[in-house]
Parts: structure tokens; sequence; C-alpha cells
């Protein structure tokens, strides 16, 4: 089944994304897993593109798209050759969301410029030692002193933690109100009290930086409040549908990569004197699997197409991100089943893509929390 949702000019910025990583991420990325980070000039190379900014303002830099068909090219190519730790996907689909939304002329002026030139890095923190899906148990304070916020809390598994010049943190501004008492406030790198602990050491995307961040009395200007004090909680379920979009898009190209790879694999591994593609078992595993990632396909392109027309909705952004998470995960251990005992071995492409799946059900809110969501919004 042919996709539909992209005219010569996605296809033209897929060529120019493909050449990069193809060039510039590829050759390099087994290194970076080893180093557990990418260097901070492939984020500038890929500013250079306009792969980082081209859907912000074009008076700031960037390109003026906002069309989220071209952030899921991005993601489908990065995903297509295995580049679990290039951290763009949260610079392009998560960070850029709020600031383009809530983000005030003075700070777009002062920020967006570098954003999309690749010199700034961009986070946000949400997650704390205590605090995963429940948004809500957010203990990191910011109490106004004067024209200042102090900050004081800590945040963990922020990815582009150890790069990230810029990171949006997610903080209780009024203990007494409920989930009216939360903000989102930039704070910049550099700024007194502000630390990064360890780059955490994780079983997948090892390349990725996912760090541990500190916040000791840290006084940021009340300029660098994101939209309106109060209004954190909100503006988080405003765009959490797109993030997890996003990560559909990434688990619907991580089925394809896989079954590709393997197809390859099959195709040419003999066993009784004859691919084991052959053999009938094989055939139709990768069939239920083939049909399986084309029907994810089309959920997740029809959820682009909607989020572009504003009408993705919270229960629909759901269902995609358990749905093909899950059979992210099916797929990438059936894959490696195919592959037998060299499907276990560190050298092969689908051993790590076996440890860079897990995460997937878990972070942008567990599997469990998505059909939470979709209950409730079936009146249960």
């Amino acid at each position: 089944m042919k996709r539909t949702i992209f005219d010569a000019d996605h296809e033209a910025f897929r060529d120019t994304v493909r050449t990069f990583c193809e060039k510039e991420i590829a050759p390099h990325h087994d290194q970076w897993e080893k180093d557990g980070i990418v260097p901070r000039e492939v984020w500038e190379r890929a500013g250079e593109l306009g792969l980082l900014g081209f859907m912000m303002p074009e008076e700031h830099g960037g390109g003026g798209i906002t069309d989220f068909r071209y952030n899921a090219i991005l993601s489908e190519e990065i995903t297509r050759i295995g580049a679990s730790g290039i951290g763009f996907v949260i610079q392009t689909d998560l960070v850029s969301g709020y600031l383009l939304s809530y983000a005030t002329d003075e700070q777009k002026a002062r920020w967006f410029p570098t954003f999309c030139s690749g010199e700034t890095i961009t986070a946000i923190a949400m997650t704390e030692p205590g605090t995963g899906s429940d948004l809500q148990g957010i203990k990191t304070r910011a109490v106004l002193d004067g024209d200042e916020y102090v900050i004081n809390g800590s945040k963990t598994f922020i990815t582009n933690g150890i790069n990230a010049d810029l990171v949006l943190v997610v903080c209780q501004t009024d203990p007494e109100a409920g989930a009216m008492g939360f903000s989102l406030i930039a704070v910049e790198r550099g700024t007194p009290g502000f630390e990064r602990g360890r780059n955490l050491d994780k079983i997948g995307l090892k390349a990725q930086d996912t760090a541990e961040l500190y916040f000791e009395d840290v006084r940021v200007p009340k300029e660098n409040l994101l939209g309106e004090a109060g209004q954190g909680f909100i503006y988080l379920m405003e765009k959490l549908p797109q993030e997890r979009l996003s990560i559909s898009v990434v688990a619907a190209a991580a089925c394809r990569a896989a079954i590709d790879m393997t197809l390859d694999y099959v195709k040419e591994r003999k066993a009784f004197g004859k691919p084991i593609g052959s053999f009938q078992n094989s055939r139709f595993v990768l069939a239920e699997l083939e049909t399986e990632a084309r029907i994810a396909q089309v959920f997740v392109d029809e959820s682009i197409t909607q989020h572009n027309r504003g009408d993705l909705t919270v229960a629909d952004a759901a269902m995609g991100k358990w749905w093909t998470t899950e059979l992210q995960k099916k797929t990438v251990d059936k894959c490696l089943q195919l592959h037998g005992g060299y499907g276990y071995m560190a050298e092969y492409p689908i051993s790590k893509a076996y440890l860079d799946t897990r995460i997937q059900t878990i972070y942008g809110g567990t599997t469990e929390i998505m059909k939470e969501i979709i209950g409730r919004g079936m009146g249960l």
C-alpha cells in the first residue's frame, strides 16, 4: 500500500535528510555509542542545512514551515539507519512546540536564531526521581523573589541533558493551586546553581545523553517564564499529543527497519540447504509483521494529517502511541528470533534495535497510562 501523504517538496527534504544521515551520522554512530554522547558539531551541521529550525519563523532563521510531515521525515530517516543517539527530535518535535506557542517576542529574538543554527541545544525537564507519568506530583519549586525565580529541585531521565544549553523546566510555582500551580521556566547553561549529574548508563540508546539535572537556588529572570504562570500543566496537556505522535512515527519507522533488515537476512542465511526465508514459519511470521506494520503506518499517517489540521485528539494520540510502540516491541523481538543466535550478537543491527526499542512503551507516558487516557475518554 503506497503512502500518499507526501508530495515532491517533502521527498526533496527527505533526500536532504537521508544524505545528511548517511554522511554525517551513520559512519560515526558506533563511536558515539561508545562515547555516550553525540558531538555538538553534528547539531551545527544539521542547523546549516535547515534540519533543526524548519518550523521556526523565517525572521529568526527558520523555514516558516509548520507541517508535521517534515518532522516525520526527519524522524523516519534517523530511525532508518538506527541512529538512536540523535536527540534532534526533542528539539524539533517537543521544545519547538512550546516555544512557538508560548514564547514572547523578546524570547523568540533571544533563543530562536541559535535554536535554528544548532548552536543552542534544547531539552525539556519533566520527570523527577519520584515522579514519572504523574506530572502533578512534580516537586521542583520556583519561588518568585523580586524580578527573579529561585528554583530548587532535581530532574532525571532528561534527554539532551548533558548537551542542552536551554532547558524548559516544569516547576511548581503555587503549591496550593493544584494543577494550576505549575509553570514552565527556561534555564540557560551556565546559570549559577544549575548542575548536571551523571550521563545515565542505559541498556539502549547508548549514544543519547540522558542526564540528571540539579537546581540549587538557581536564579533566573522572570522574563524566562514561558507563557503565563500557573498554566504549565495546561501547556503540557496541549503539547503531549504531538510528543506521542512523534513517538508513534519512530515506532512505525522502527518496525519497517526491523522487517527490512530481517528480510535481507533470511534470504541469505541458509539452513538445511536452503534460505531460512523459504520455510513456512519464516514466511508466516514476516507476513504477519508486514501486515501489522502497514496498518500501523496508515494510522500514523492519518494521525499526522489530522494533527496538521489541528484535529488530533488526546485519545487518538494515546491510541497511536501505545499500539505502535507495543507493535515495535513485538516486531523487533520476532525479527531477532528469525536471526537465531546471530541476533544476539552485538555486531548485528537487530540486537541494537532490540535494546533501543524497550524504552518506547515507557517514555512519553507508559502503555498503561495511554490506556487510562483512552478509557477516560470513553466515559469509563
